[in-house]
């Protein structure tokens, strides 16, 4: 064996040899730079190979994001049936390719999809990899031998009527849209952690806070309830960018023309698509401009962002209340995961919202690769996709991580101190806005001045100077009549 393939070898030992044991040494395949050795045991061929020298880019490899994978074998056997039914693909060789594809979307082969996410060519590696993996697969359900491509070619037979800039986009959005419908679950369950929180601390009357000063009294649960409503508000938003997922190009084949498809085809084809996903997809009005539209990447990037930053305001207020346990604001407590120093014994941080909100700057960091890699768009075709669709199955994989890491191990775990938050009411000088409709504009300007300068509470301070009866102040006072409008028949003594 030559050095060049030796060194290719090295490099994917972790991906085919030592992962499949193989044994079965090689076999040369050919392209337009020439021939190459495959390992007998890869179900993938040359181009694939080519892609693997060539970008040895990152650590994102295409086998770890199955729903991509998922949608590049949708794609494929969608494109089988439509090829069949125009007489373009023998019943055998259309049985075994959707049978191949099958086994892929069933799970299996995964495996054989090494090539890094972040490559050049506009996804060809990436499409290159499904086509040969399926295409030798097909071989076997056939009863030929891997390689054997004059009985099913990868470029073809599994690739007919396709181009990469038709079939690498609709794989995308099929996969993506699988991984929405999974982010939603995840979603939910974190909106609802917040919500148990609310109605278990519905009735803890505590202070609130604008510009981290005093503000006026509310309950913890209303909080956590605002917490779990900003979140809801998104569940829209996520789905309105999702269905973008559902328009589709395939038929454009090189730049939306539809050269080397039948007449024909692109109908069947996304026909083929809604029947096997069940799902609404439709194929765009325009395949020449959809072709180097890659805006429906940016619009779910762009929702994903705005979760993030709300999601990074709620970890900030999880830290800031929580802080303590004796000089912070301390108005609950989060669950001790881990000793937090290694200098200062006793001490525990907020680790995981900490690690939440650096997700959130990663998920805002990668709209903003995605923005810039579709206005990079040139001419007919987008070539930045592939670290789009990177960044965009990557966000959705941290988010849904990070919100099962912060349901579980943190808002789930939160219990509430209900006398601190109690004794802060009391004490707080901001108590005298809530007297405000009732003692009047000036009175609440001299007890709050005085209130200041003595350090002595509002509440003493009102029936110190005979302002009201201690009834009425209480009633004024009560956690009830201070979470939301209300009218009471109560007048000033004075």
């Amino acid at each position: 064996m030559s050095a060049p393939y030796a060194d290719n070898l090295r490099y994917h030992l972790k991906y085919v040899i030592m992962e499949t044991n193989c044994k079965k040494g090689f076999r040369v395949e050919s392209d337009l730079i020439g021939p190459i050795e495959v390992p007998e045991c890869a179900l993938y061929g040359v181009q694939t190979l080519r892609g693997i020298e060539n970008f040895k880019i990152s650590k994102f490899h295409l086998n770890e994001y199955p729903e991509f994978i998922k949608g590049l074998a949708i794609t494929k056997q969608a494109a089988a049936r439509a090829n069949f039914e125009l007489g373009l693909l023998t019943k055998e060789q259309a049985d075994a390719v959707e049978q191949a594809c099958q086994e892929i979307i069933d799970g299996k082969f995964h495996d054989q999809f090494p090539v890094d996410m972040i490559q050049g060519g506009a996804g060809t590696t990436t499409n290159m990899n499904a086509n040969e993996v399926i295409a030798n697969r097909a071989l076997e359900i056939m009863g030929h031998k891997r390689g054997e491509y004059q009985y099913c070619s990868p470029n073809d037979i599994v690739n007919c009527a396709q181009s990469t800039n038709d079939a690498y986009p609709t794989a995308i959005h099929i996969g993506m849209y699988f991984a929405h419908l999974r982010f939603l679950k995840h979603y939910r369950e974190i909106i609802n952690a917040f919500l148990r929180k609310a109605e278990e601390f519905a009735n803890i009357i505590k202070i609130g806070r604008t510009q981290l000063e005093d503000a006026v009294p509310m309950t913890l649960g209303q909080t956590f309830h605002g917490f779990a409503s900003i979140l809801t508000d998104e569940i829209k938003h996520l789905d309105e960018a999702a269905n973008d997922f559902l328009t589709v190009n395939m038929g454009a084949t090189a730049i939306g023309t539809g050269i080397c498809a039948e007449p024909g085809y692109a109908e069947k084809c996304v026909a083929a698509l809604a029947e096997i996903t069940g799902w609404d997809i439709k194929l765009s009005d325009d395949l020449v401009g959809a072709t180097s539209d890659t805006s429906c990447l940016v619009g779910y990037a762009s929702a994903l962002k705005r979760v993030a930053v709300k999601m990074n305001k709620i970890c900030n207020d999880l830290r800031l209340l929580a802080s303590g346990p004796r000089c912070g604001l301390g108005e609950f407590n989060l669950p001790a995961r881990q000793p937090g120093s290694s200098i200062m014994p006793g001490k525990v941080n907020p680790v995981i919202p900490e690690v939440m909100n650096q997700i959130c700057y990663k998920v805002i960091g990668n709209e903003l690769c995605v923005t810039m890699s579709r206005e990079a768009a040139q001419m007919e075709l987008n070539a930045m996709e592939p670290v789009m669709a990177q960044c965009d199955f990557e966000s959705v994989d941290l988010m849904t991580n990070g919100f099962d890491t912060l349901r579980t191990l943190c808002v789930d775990g939160i219990t509430a101190n209900p006398e601190h938050c109690r004794a802060q009411v009391h004490n707080s000088i901001s108590l005298v806005t809530a007297l405000n409709p009732v003692i009047g504009y000036k009175n609440s300007t001299k007890i709050a001045k005085e209130a200041l300068e003595t350090g002595r509470s509002v509440y003493d301070l009102v029936l110190e100077h005979g302002i009201l009866t201690k009834e009425d102040l209480d009633t004024v006072l009560a956690p009830e009549n201070m979470i939301k409008p209300v009218k009471l028949d109560i007048k000033p003594l004075k």
